[in-house]
Order: structure tokens, then C-alpha cells, then sequence
């Protein structure tokens, strides 16, 4: 049974080819389906199946074979595969009985499990409708807040509720009906907050526009008060500096400070703007309200720029003022502080805007303006406009160009009530010394222009040099520096000290010294008038020193600039030389009464037989004038001024006896005459010499005398009475004794000198023989005289 079978051959087989081929596929197991949709598509499948047949049969025979040889081994298989059918038999009725214990057991827990699955189901269908109801519920929660914002007036959060709404919620939303409604709410929460925020901003843009000249009121007086310290402070620093300069030890400096005010007079509420732009930049539509804002605003700037011509400008000008300075100083706040609501060339727009009406404005009105104390007004408040506005950035140089150009108006309409003022002060002076009955009148009068003549307080009633017309001019020209500064400042003052000094050498030169020179110009002004005059024009010419300090401590110069001789006023050597012209009136004046008391022609008899005893009495008379003149001239004139008049007044005193002997009236002369004259001559020269001690003028002019003054007369009068005046030709005794005397003016006295026989030196024994030398030696004088001329 072991034995291998042998395998045939093809050829023992009687196979063909085709066999072959065939049996070769089917051992390897290929597709036979080639094959066989060949044969079909040769219309051949005979020769096909015949050799399939030949296939099979051999296959079979091989079966055959290979099952006698494994025979034994297959009969043992095929028992043992009974035994186990056997078994499978008995394990599959085991199996259907524990299936059916299975299915019985089974049946219930399937029961269960439906039961399970269909409380899966119910519970997951109530997690969702629990997830939907908590989404509904979620979504009418924020709906309810949404409402409660908007009733409470809180826009933003509503908005930004509405916002979570849409992004987190709407889309998922399981209730249709729901999702419509609050899809359709939506945009109408958003338009009424919208409307609600429009509302508010217009009741606020009234409000701000209300407030703006409140708020502009406040900015500008914050910005007064700051003047005033600052100017307070420069006034210490000043006077620190001229004390440090004066050379004075131990000068203490401190430092006032002072808190500064905080911003709460500026405050004023922009939420509602703010707020507005937010909810509108939320909405997306920020570009649209920012166009809105600048537009309502602008209008609103046009408008109330608009002045009505009923209200006159001097009462609406502040309020007009104010009210710019608070609305730029919101839309300043509003700029810096809003995010983007109003670009810096939109406010740029609105200022250019602002200037130009207000600076057109200004100028018409600048030029119907006829008093200055209105110009300074104005020019005060825009001044506080321009220093309250510039600490905000904004460009203000139009406006101090605009008052710069008014200067010349102000000052030209300054002087011009200064001119009148200072007219009515000189015509109104009653040219008497002031009398000053108690120190607060010293001190209004005298110290606060610096016209004190000593340092030691004087004993009241005190009798001052100067008349009422002098303080009075001095308070005209002190309020007019002050006007001037204060016009010219334009928040900072050391540029306008060189104009405060032009201005103040135009009033002074221009309008006082005019006032001066037309009342000395005066035909009835009377020596004490004139006296008076002269003493005002020295002490104002003092005060000039005065002026110019006062300008400069106004202006913040330092006065110690002004103390150079280069800056001095030029009104002062103006004033001086008015000052000399009031002199040389005085001295007409003094002149001219002396001429009504000489008289010479009238007074003299020039051909008497006697001598009179003593002087004449005119000459009383002009001593009498001459005391009460030198008196009142001590108690009013300088010291040198006095000399001057007293000087001049013996010199022409003494031309007058001089031109008496000229005078045509005077045909002839004697000797009891020049007697006569000589007389009166020494009466003069006594009381010269007696006032020029007696008022202090010797202690000073050592070298020089009243007497002096006289020297004509008296060389003339002494040549008339000499005993030799032939000597008068020699050179050296003309020279020792005659040098004033013209040899013109003494030939014509000469000539009317016709001696009587008996008159001259009749009481002397020898007095013929001395009278015939003296005529001798006159007549000799006279022919050399004749010819000399």
C-alpha cells in the first residue's frame, strides 16, 4: 500500500497536445475562462468538452489510484470523523437546550433593554430640549438685560449686549419663532439707541453752547489772576534787584508760592459726546456722527458770532470774547481727549474761522472807537483772550498783530485827553504855592513824584516851590504811562519800553511843554505868574527823571538803565529850555516894573539947582518890589535861578540909569542930577549887597555879587563925578575904573552934561577953582572923544 504509484506519461496516456496544454492550466490553477470564450467564439465547444471529458476521466483514474493506495488510512480517517459527528451530534442538542434556557432567560433582560434604549432616547431628547430651553432662556436673559440697559440709559452696555446676542446666540437658536423675533428687535434696539444718543448729544451740544461764555469767563479771570501774580512778583523781583544794585546789605529774598488752581473752573461734563461717539463707533457709522459734530459745531460757531447791531459793541464785546475762549477750549478737550471725534485740521478749520470774523470785527470797530479808555478795554480783554488761548496751542499772532496796528489810534486819542486834561490843570492854576496843611497831602503831592528837595520830612502847614498845576500834570502823565504800558504790554513788557519812552517824550514835549510855553506866552502873565511858571517848568524837568523810571518799573526795565546820560528823555532838555523861556519872561516881567518904577525921564529932575536929600522916591519903590521879589523868588526858584533874576534885574536896573542918560528926553543935565542919581545908585548898591548875603547866594557865588550887576551906572556915575574925567581916555585907569563904558555911549552923556556955574560944589570954598579944572578936564574929554570918534 506504501508502493508509489507510477505517474503515465502523456504519450502512454494517449494525450495530445492540447490535453497536455489543458491539464498543464488546470494543475496551476489559472483561468480556464480564456479558453473556453475562445472555443465558443470558434463556434467549437465540442472538441472543448471532449478534452475536458479526457481531463476529468484521467483525473478521475488518478483519484482512483491515489485512494487504493492510502486505502487503510482513509478507512481510519473516516471512523474517526464518525466519532466526532457522533460528538458533534450530542454537543449540538446541548447546545440548542442552553439556547433555549439562554432565549428563556434572555427574553426579559431584552424586555429591559428596549426599555433601556427608549429611556436613552427620552432622556436625550430632554437634554436637548433642556439645552434649547437654556439657550432660549440664555437668549431672553440678555433680551431682558439688553431692556434694562436701555431703560437705565446705559447705551454701550445694551449695545454691546445686542452684540453678544448676534455673535454667541442668535444663530443658535432652536425656536424659530424666537430667532424671528429677536432677529427683528435687533436692529430696532439699535436704531432707538441710536435716536436716543442723537437726542442726547444734541441737548448737550445746547448745553456746552450755553456754557461756553461761563466757561470762557472762568478761563479768563484764572488767567488775570495769574497776570497779577506774575506782575506782583516781578515788582518784588524788581525791587529785590534795585535794592542788590543800591548796594543795600542783608536784602532777604523770598519765594511766594502758591498752589495753583486746579482746572475745576474749566470743568465741564463731555461723557455725553464721549459716549455718543463710542456707541457710534459700535454701530459703525463713527464717520457719519463725527461729520455731524463738526458740522453742528461750526454752525453754531458762525452763529453767535454773528452780533446784533441793537446791543452796542462795548457791552457785548466781553461776553462775544468769553464766549470764544470757552468754546475753543472744549473743542480743545474735546480733541485731545474724545479718541478721534475732532481731527487737528478740523479745529485748525474752525479757529481760522473764528479769527477772521473776530479780527474783522475788531478792526471796524477799533476805527469807530474816538476814546481811549474804551480801546484799552478791549484791547485788555483780547489780550487776556489771546494768553488764556495760547496755553490751549492755538495760533493767536493775528490778534497781537491787530493790536499792535491800533497803538498809534490809542495814543493819539490818550494824548489827546492827556492834552485836554493837562489844559484844563494849567489854565485852572491859580500860580500860588501849594500849601500842604497835613504829611498824607506831602505824600500825594511831593513823595510820590519825587519832587522833594530834602529827605527830612518838613514841618506842616509846608509851603511848597510849585503851584497845584505841577501834581495835577504830574498825576496825567503817571496815568498816561500807565495806560500806555498796560496798552503796549501784550503779556510781556520789556519790548515795549523803548514806545512807553517815545510816547512819553511825545506827551511830554507835544502837550505839556506846549501848555507851558502858551501860558508863558501869555500877554497878561504877571511876574508872580511868571515866577511861578519858571519854578513849575524846573521841578517838572526833575520829575522827567522821575517819569522814566516810573516807565521803566512798569515796563519790568531795570531804572538803573535810565540813570546813563544817554537815557534821559529828550522832553527833558525841552523842558529846560522852556524852563529858560519862563526865565527870560519872568526877567521882561521883572523888567518891565522896574521900568514903570523908574521912570528916570519922569522921576529926575536934570537940571535942578539943588541937591536933593536922600534918594528919590521911586527909588523906594523899587526897593520896596525889589525885597518882596527877591522874598517870594527865595521861597519859590532855585538857588542859581535866583541869582539869575536878582542879576537881572540889578543889570537892567542899572542899563536903565544908563539909558536915561541916553534917552532923548534928556536934553541936558547938571551935576546936582548925577548927585541925585548917585544917591539912589548906593542906595541899591547897599540893599544888593544886604539880599545877596541875606539869602544865602555869597555862601555860593563867592566871586560874584548883586552889586557887580550895577557896574555900569556906578562907573558911569563916578566918571561924572570925577574930578579929572579926561582920564577916562587912558588906557590903563579907562581899563581899571571905565571897562564897561562905550566911548560912543559916554561921548553922547558928555555931551548933555552942561554943568551951571554955581550948582556944582557950591558949598565949597574953593569950589571955583575945582570947577573950572573939572570943566576943563570934561571938555578936554569931550573934544578927544569927538575926535576918537
Amino acid at each position: 500500500m506504501n508502493a508509489k504509484p507510477k505517474r503515465r506519461t502523456a504519450a502512454e496516456n494517449g494525450d495530445t497536445s492540447e490535453d497536455l496544454v489543458l491539464v498543464t492550466l488546470i494543475g496551476n490553477g489559472e483561468d480556464l475562462s480564456p479558453i473556453v470564450r475562445h472555443a465558443f467564439e470558434q463556434g467549437r465547444p465540442e472538441p472543448l468538452l471532449h478534452q475536458l471529458r479526457n481531463v476529468a476521466k484521467k483525473k478521475e483514474a488518478e483519484i482512483e489510484e491515489l485512494c487504493r493506495l492510502h486505502y487503510d488510512e482513509f478507512i481510519v480517517a473516516v471512523d474517526e470523523l464518525r466519532g466526532v459527528l457522533v460528538d458533534a451530534e450530542d454537543l449540538k442538542s446541548e447546545l440548542a437546550s442552553d439556547n433555549y434556557k439562554l432565549q428563556e432567560v434572555g427574553a426579559g433582560l431584552l424586555s429591559k433593554l428596549d426599555h433601556l434604549l427608549e429611556s436613552y432616547a427620552i432622556k436625550k431628547n430632554i437634554t436637548e430640549a433642556i439645552k434649547m430651553s437654556r439657550t432660549c432662556v440664555q437668549v431672553l436673559e440678555l433680551c431682558s438685560k439688553c431692556n434694562a440697559h436701555v431703560s437705565e440709559g446705559r447705551f454701550y452696555p445694551a449695545l454691546k449686549t445686542v452684540e453678544l446676542i448676534e455673535r454667541n446666540y442668535l444663530k443658535n437658536v432652536p425656536v424659530k419663532t424666537l430667532k424671528v423675533i429677536v432677529e427683528e428687535k435687533l436692529p430696532t434696539i439699535k436704531l432707538h439707541i441710536e435716536k436716543k444718543v442723537s437726542s442726547e448729544v444734541n441737548d448737550w451740544l445746547f448745553c456746552v453752547r450755553s456754557r461756553a461764555k461761563d466757561i470762557g469767563q472762568a478761563a479768563i479771570a484764572h488767567t488775570a489772576l495769574a497776570r497779577q501774580r506774575d506782575q506782583k512778583l516781578q515788582a518784588r523781583r524788581r525791587e529785590l534787584e534795585e535794592q542788590s544794585n543800591s548796594g543795600l546789605a542783608d536784602v532777604a529774598y523770598s519765594l511766594d508760592v502758591e498752589e495753583a488752581e486746579e482746572d475745576s473752573v474749566l470743568k465741564f461734563d463731555l461723557t455725553p459726546i464721549y459716549r455718543a461717539y463710542q456707541i457710534h463707533k459700535f454701530l459703525g457709522i463713527q464717520e457719519r456722527f463725527r461729520e455731524y459734530y463738526y458740522n453742528n459745531r461750526l454752525l453754531q460757531l458762525n452763529s453767535d458770532l454773528q452780533i446784533s447791531s441793537v446791543q452796542p459793541f462795548l457791552e457785548s464785546y466781553r461776553a462775544l470774547l468769553a464766549m470764544v475762549a470757552g468754546y475753543f477750549i472744549v473743542e480743545d478737550r474735546v480733541m485731545r481727549t474724545s479718541g478721534g471725534l475732532l481731527e487737528a485740521t478740523q479745529l485748525e478749520t474752525m479757529w481760522e474761522t473764528a479769527v477772521s470774523k473776530i479780527m474783522s470785527l475788531l478792526e471796524e470797530q477799533f476805527s469807530h472807537m474816538d476814546t481811549a479808555a474804551h480801546l484799552l478795554l478791549v484791547k485788555d480783554y483780547v489780550i487776556l483772550l489771546v494768553a488764556t488761548l495760547r496755553q490751549y496751542g492755538y495760533e493767536v499772532s493775528p490778534f497781537l498783530e491787530a493790536i499792535e496796528g491800533t497803538k498809534d489810534k490809542y495814543h493819539k486819542l490818550l494824548l489827546a485827553e492827556c492834552q485836554q486834561k493837562i489844559s484844563d490843570a494849567i489854565a485852572n492854576d491859580t500860580y500860588d504855592q501849594m500849601v500842604l496843611k497835613k504829611e498824607s497831602d506831602y505824600h500825594a503831592n511831593v513823595l510820590s513824584f519825587q519832587l522833594q528837595t530834602s529827605d527830612i520830612m518838613p514841618a506842616f502847614p509846608y509851603v511848597a516851590p510849585f503851584s497845584s498845576m505841577v501834581p495835577e500834570t504830574c498825576r496825567i502823565v503817571r496815568s498816561f504811562i500807565k495806560d500806555s504800558v498796560n496798552y503796549l504790554s501784550n503779556g510781556g513788557s520789556m519790548n515795549s519800553f523803548n514806545a512807553v519812552r517815545n510816547y512819553l517824550d511825545k506827551i511830554l514835549i507835544d502837550v505839556l511843554n506846549e501848555g507851558i510855553l502858551n501860558a508863558i506866552s501869555d500877554t497878561a502873565l504877571g511876574v508872580s505868574q511868571a515866577m511861578q511858571i519858571a519854578a513849575n517848568a524846573s521841578v517838572l524837568e526833575q520829575a522827567c527823571d522821575f517819569f522814566l523810571k516810573s516807565a521803566a518799573q512798569e515796563c519790568g526795565f531795570p531804572t538803573r538803565s535810565t540813570d546813563r546820560p544817554q537815557g534821559t528823555l529828550t522832553a527833558k532838555v525841552v523842558l529846560k529850555t522852556s524852563r529858560d523861556a519862563a526865565y527870560i519872561a519872568l526877567l521882561n516881567s521883572v523888567n518891565s516894573m522896574l521900568d514903570e518904577f523908574m521912570s528916570l525921564t519922569e522921576n529926575v529932575n536934570w537940571t535942578s539947582d539943588d541937591v536933593p536929600q536922600g534918594g528919590h522916591e521911586y527909588m523906594n519903590e523899587v526897593i520896596i518890589y525889589l525885597d518882596t521879589l527877591m522874598s517870594t523868588a527865595q521861597q519859590v526858584l532855585a538857588m542859581e535861578v535866583l541869582y539869575k533874576v536878582g542879576t537881572g534885574a540889578f543889570e537892567h536896573i542899572s542899563n536903565s540909569i544908563v539909558g536915561a542918560f541916553l534917552s532923548d528926553n534928556v536934553k541936558r543935565f547938571n551935576g546936582n542930577a548925577v548927585i541925585a542919581i548917585n544917591n539912589d545908585l548906593k542906595i541899591l548898591e547897599n540893599f544888593a549887597d544886604e539880599r545877596f548875603d541875606s539869602t544865602g547866594l555869597s555862601e555860593i557865588y563867592k566871586e560874584g555879587s548883586f552889586r557887580a550887576h550895577l557896574i555900569e551906572a556906578r562907573q558911569l556915575i563916578n566918571l561924572l563925578v570925577s574930578s579929572q574925567p579926561e582920564n577916562f581916555m587912558n588906557p590903563v585907569i579907562r581899563e581899571k575904573n571905565y571897562n564897561t563904558l562905550e566911548h560912543k555911549k559916554v561921548a553922547m552923556i558928555c555931551d548933555k552934561f552942561k554943568d551951571s556955574p554955581d550948582g556944582l560944589f557950591g558949598s565949597l570954598s574953593n569950589r571955583n577953582t575945582k570947577q573950572n579944572s573939572r570943566k576943563k578936564s570934561m571938555d578936554t574929554l569931550k573934544r578927544r572923544l569927538r575926535d576918537f570918534s
